[in-house]
C-alpha cells in the first residue's frame, strides 16, 4: 500500500511568503495538481481559470470545481485541489498574506466591519460567485505587476469588493473554523491545533490538552468551548473525521483501517459519528468521491 497511514498526515506548509513582505503573488499555466492536503497560518486567495473537473477539498467540504474559481482560505484550514476530472490546461493565481497584515485593532473600526467579517467567514473558506470572479479576474491578475504601496492598496480594495459579494458561500462546517478563533489567544490555540493534528491518530485525554495550555481540566474545557464553540471531544473527532476524508478519497485502504489510523478505536463509533456529520456512511462517501488514481505520496 506505499506508505503507512501515520506518515499521510496532513502537511503543515511553510508558504513562501517572506516576513518583510505583506503578501506574494505565484501566477502560472498548469495542468495539474501535484501537492497534497495541507495548511498554514497565513490566509490564502486562490483564483483558477478554464478548470472545470478539477476537485477541491477545503476542511470537510469536497466538490468538482467549474471553470472560474475564487476561493479565501482562512489559517489553518487543511485544503487542496486535485487535477482529477479536468482535461485542459488552466490557470491559476495564489495570492497569500500574513494574518497580521489587518491587526484586531484596525478591524474593530467601524469603516473595516465588512473585512473583518470576510475575515470571520473565511475560517471556513469562501467562495465566490462567477459575478464576482469575471469582474475582479483582471486585477487579480494584474497584482503580479504592481509593487511598492500601491499593490498593497490594490489588494485592500480587492478584499472590500470581495466582502460585498452576496452571492458568496461558506464551504467547510460550522463547527471547527469558528469565527472567534481569529481574535482569541492565538499561541496556545495553535499549541492546541498543532498537537491535535500531530496526534489524532491516537487516544488523547482531556488532562492531556488541558497540561498542554497549562490549565486546569475544568477551566480549560470552558476556555475552549468559549474559543470554539464546540467541546474539546467534538472538535478533535473533526478533525479526525477531515483525515478519514482524505483518506477514503485517496485510498483504497479498508474502512476499518482508516478508522483506526484516524484515532477511532471502535468502528461503530467511527461509522455513527461520520454519518451523523456527513449524512453518508464512509462506504456511501467513497463511493461517491472516491478517486485513488489521484493519489500522491511526498
Amino acid at each position: 500500500m506505499g506508505q503507512s497511514m501515520s506518515s499521510r498526515s496532513i502537511l503543515k506548509e511553510s508558504p513562501p511568503l517572506k516576513k518583510a513582505d505583506c503578501f506574494s503573488v505565484f501566477a502560472r499555466s498548469k495542468t495539474e495538481f501535484d501537492f497534497p492536503v495541507h495548511y498554514h497560518e497565513e490566509y490564502e486567495l486562490n483564483f483558477i481559470e478554464n478548470a472545470r473537473g478539477v476537485k477541491r477539498i477545503v476542511g470537510d467540504s469536497v466538490e468538482e470545481i467549474d471553470n472560474w474559481e475564487l476561493v479565501l482560505i482562512g489559517p489553518n484550514i487543511p485544503h487542496a485541489w486535485f487535477t482529477h476530472k479536468c482535461k485542459t490546461e488552466f490557470f491559476e493565481i495564489t495570492i497569500q498574506f500574513h494574518r497580521d497584515l489587518f491587526h484586531e485593532i484596525f478591524l474593530k473600526r467601524t469603516q473595516l466591519s465588512s473585512i473583518r467579517t470576510l475575515f470571520e467567514q473565511s475560517l471556513k473558506g469562501i467562495l465566490f460567485s462567477t459575478e464576482t470572479i469575471r469582474q475582479l479576474a483582471p486585477r487579480l491578475k494584474d497584482l503580479e505587476n504592481q509593487d511598492g504601496f500601491d499593490s498593497v492598496i490594490e489588494l485592500m480594495t480587492i478584499l472590500n469588493e470581495l466582502s460585498k459579494d452576496q452571492g458568496a458561500r461558506c464551504l467547510s462546517g460550522e463547527k471547527i473554523y469558528n469565527a472567534d478563533y481569529i481574535y482569541m489567544d492565538s499561541v496556545r490555540m495553535e499549541k492546541l491545533i498543532d498537537f491535535m493534528n500531530a496526534n489524532f491518530d491516537r487516544p488523547i485525554r482531556l488532562a492531556e490538552a488541558a497540561e498542554l495550555a497549562g490549565m486546569a481540566e475544568t477551566a480549560f474545557s470552558r476556555f475552549f468551548k468559549a474559543k470554539t464553540g464546540v467541546n474539546f471531544v467534538d472538535f478533535l473527532n473533526e478533525i479526525r473525521l477531515g483525515h478519514a476524508v482524505r483518506l477514503l478519497i485517496d485510498t483504497k485502504d479498508p474502512i476499518t483501517e482508516i478508522a483506526a489510523a484516524c484515532g477511532f478505536t471502535n468502528i461503530s463509533n467511527f461509522n455513527r459519528t461520520f454519518r451523523r456529520e456527513k449524512d453518508l456512511t464512509p462506504k456511501e462517501f467513497r463511493a461517491r468521491h472516491g478517486n485513488v488514481r489521484e493519489r500522491r505520496f511526498f
